[in-house]
């Protein structure tokens, strides 16, 4: 059974055998949060597709303002846990147990930096290329192992995120961004090599990273499940409970904006998460207040709240099952029925009138193009370095990203590291310029 103690870690990951001792007014856990949000990878966020294309005239969600609204729903379930666990058990079960909020707050703000450009289109562009386009050879060519293969042919935005914390790139300090141990295992959602993707089609991190995790994994307590694959740390379970919840809700909030879905259908969506007598009040409160944007906020705001509350509840009822390893539901599907419900009916129409809109469908065909032909023209030139237009292409890559060597999975992968960080415009320029449909101003 895990422990709070072990759990709940301060040590960073690699400055194992070094400690500043010198005296902070943050906390380690804010320290990591603080480093986070002055990152470039995490500035990059502001130019990636959460759902709907990039704002034009009207203002909807990307990536950034996505993780710092999930981070702000994560620091309150964290808040919420901890003082829950504090009256259950008092405050000997971890010294930093009243932290849990900062931990989760962090986490959430780098849960998303591992996703490509274009969301979930970028990511399947990214495995079609080499599971069904030309880089189908490269596994025999190169004698690339099953596991290697399985990371590439399944690339996965978590275990891309893990990468991004933890790999010590070309010119940089050892341990990447140097976080804590407990905030670096709080973003891994599938606490498994590629080989166990199973159904889910999920894994958390790649083989170039795996004996980092179990070192991380290890060292905090958490249950080997078997060789590589492990039960997830607990704090998992409040930032996937904080990106649902977001995801959900303010998708919602976005396709009222965007007219796609009408003010008074949003309206009953978010009162659905109240009894008929709370309907009441609110829409009494509301009756000032003239504004169609500002009505929906409000009722945005207060379905948080419900949804804040209830994910709390039914962490610390779980907490033994939880810390066992034996939980494998998220906290939104133990919510209460009527909760529940409502949530489900928010869910089935953001599937219908939003994933499916066609703005969303035409930025998805888009991306994934986009995406494929940069996949194809870089690793082309990575395994054809010595040709003319390869070492120009090659040229543009960071030095940070070791595309020499021997080895051709790590090419790969430096590779995948290039074009995963680019932002959306990023991306699309490099497109136009690299297939001549533009050329820089002279």
């Amino acid at each position: 059974m895990m422990n709070w103690q072990k759990l709940i870690s301060t040590k960073r990951f690699g400055l194992e055998t070094y400690h500043d001792e010198k005296k902070q007014d943050r906390t380690e856990f804010q320290r990591d949060y603080d480093r986070l949000v002055f990152s470039s990878p995490f500035r990059r966020l502001q130019n990636k597709t959460q759902v709907f294309p990039l704002p034009g005239n009207i203002f909807v969600h990307n990536r950034l303002t996505h993780s710092m609204e999930v981070s702000c729903v994560g620091r309150s379930l964290g808040n919420n846990v901890s003082k829950q666990l504090i009256a259950r058990h008092g405050q000997g079960i971890s010294e930093h147990i009243s932290e849990i909020g900062s931990i989760v707050s962090a986490g959430c703000l780098a849960h998303d930096m591992g996703n490509p450009p274009f969301g979930h289109s970028g990511e399947t562009a990214i495995s079609s290329y080499f599971s069904e386009g030309n880089g189908l050879l490269l596994k025999e060519k190169h004698h690339l192992n099953d596991s290697q293969w399985n990371d590439i042919i399944h690339f996965e935005g978590n275990a891309n995120a893990f990468r991004l914390l933890t790999h010590q790139f070309k010119g940089r300090r050892k341990g990447g961004f140097v976080l804590t141990y407990s905030t670096i295992a709080s973003i891994v959602k599938y606490p498994y090599q590629s080989d166990y993707i199973g159904e889910k089609k999920k894994f958390g991190f790649f083989q170039s990273e795996k004996e980092d995790f179990v070192k991380i994994a290890n060292d905090l307590g958490m249950i080997e499940l078997s060789e590589y694959k492990y039960a997830r740390h607990p704090l998992v379970f409040l930032v996937e409970a904080a990106d649902d919840i977001c995801y959900e809700i303010m998708d919602i909030e976005d396709a009222h904006k965007l007219k796609l879905i009408s003010t008074e259908d949003t309206k009953q969506l978010l009162l659905n998460f109240f009894s008929k007598e709370e309907q009441e009040k609110k829409t009494k409160r509301m009756e000032p207040v003239t504004d169609e944007n500002e009505q929906i906020a409000y009722l945005r705001s207060t379905a948080i709240g419900v949804l804040v509350n209830e994910c709390s509840r039914v962490f610390v009822e779980n907490e033994d099952s939880i810390l066992q390893g034996t939980h494998t539901e998220s906290l939104i599907n133990g919510m209460s029925d009527p909760i529940k419900k409502a949530y489900k009916e928010c869910e089935e129409i953001s599937y219908k009138k939003i994933y499916k809109s066609k703005d969303v469908v035409d930025i998805e065909i888009a991306g994934y193009n986009i995406i494929y032909t940069l996949i194809e023209k870089e690793i082309n030139a990575v395994f054809n370095a010595n040709k003319a237009y390869s070492k120009q292409l090659l040229a543009r890559i960071p030095e940070q990203y070791e595309t020499e060597g021997d080895n051709p999975y790590q090419k790969i992968m430096s590779v995948l590291d290039y074009i995963s960080g680019m932002t959306d415009i990023y991306a699309l320029d490099l497109y136009r310029k690299i297939t001549g449909m533009s050329l820089p101003n002279l």
